[in-house]
């Protein structure tokens, strides 16, 4: 399977935070699953550190470093994301989640993330 982890997922799960989910740690820790992080979740990551709402060491590029070194592969935005991204309805006000969910719906994959509101869009979703 392919997954896309939540921003708050990726770090939970870096940090071994016991607020991750056993059903999300063990598809991440399944090496038959392919891990993705989208990079807006880096972009998001690094304007939460400009606004000093989260420190994370290393800063945004630490984080990709840390995601690489760890065998997650690094998703790009891409034109078909904005496009299902358009389409979506307006269940979820924050456009980071938004632009997740329909990077899981072009892609085809299933997100992990505790967010309610990702689980009340079309989208195969874990936690």
């Amino acid at each position: 399977m392919r997954h896309l982890l939540d921003t708050h997922a990726v770090i939970w799960f870096f940090n071994g935070d016991n607020s991750i989910s056993e059903t999300a740690k063990q598809a991440i820790l399944d090496l038959s699953n392919k891990k993705y992080i989208s990079m807006i979740s880096a972009w998001e990551l690094a304007i939460k550190i400009g606004l000093g709402k989260l420190d994370f060491d290393g800063k945004a590029a630490g984080f990709i470093n840390i995601a690489e070194n760890s065998g997650f592969t690094i998703l790009p935005i891409k034109t078909s994301h904005l496009t299902v991204f358009e389409t979506l309805p307006l269940i979820h006000r924050d456009p980071f989640d938004r632009l997740l969910v329909a990077t899981a719906l072009a892609e085809q994959m299933t997100i992990i993330s505790a967010d309610g509101n990702i689980s009340r869009y079309d989208v195969l979703h874990i936690w």
